[in-house]
């Protein structure tokens, strides 16, 4: 399966298996696992680009894992999904709203908030003030 992100070296179209920072400051290089979300001051690389990656005289290149190899998902990543696809498949039940409002106890505000519109997974409720 292949990465959403690509490599960022030019005309590169390999999938990006790793990212590197620079640490400015300690003139330091650091290569590690493609991190969770592109950053503004990160570059993603793929596995040759980040094999052969060398620092400018006087930096030091530091290398959290030795080999960057491209993976898919894990197979909980893939149960994590299903799960979460059933789930939105579900028919939504409303609990009933409490008969006695007199009883001192928390009133569960998602029963009580109508919904007055849909988009998709999202809903959107009738605010405090309105």
């Amino acid at each position: 399966m292949r990465s959403v992100r690509q490599c960022s070296r030019t005309a590169c179209d390999s999938g990006a298996v790793a990212t590197l920072t620079y640490v400015y400051s300690d003139q330091t290089a650091v290569l590690g696992p493609l991190a969770n979300h592109a950053e503004p001051h990160s570059y993603d690389l793929c596995a040759e680009h980040a094999e052969r990656l060398t620092a400018p005289r006087g930096w030091e290149v530091v290398r959290l894992t030795p080999d960057f190899v491209q993976s898919g998902p894990s197979h909980d990543d893939l149960l994590a999904l299903a799960d979460a696809v059933r789930e939105a498949g579900r028919p939504r039940h409303r609990a009933a709203a409490p008969a006695d409002r007199t009883v001192d106890r928390p009133v569960d505000r998602s029963v009580d908030v109508p919904e007055i519109g849909r988009r998709g997974h999202l809903r959107v409720l009738r605010g405090e003030g309105g």
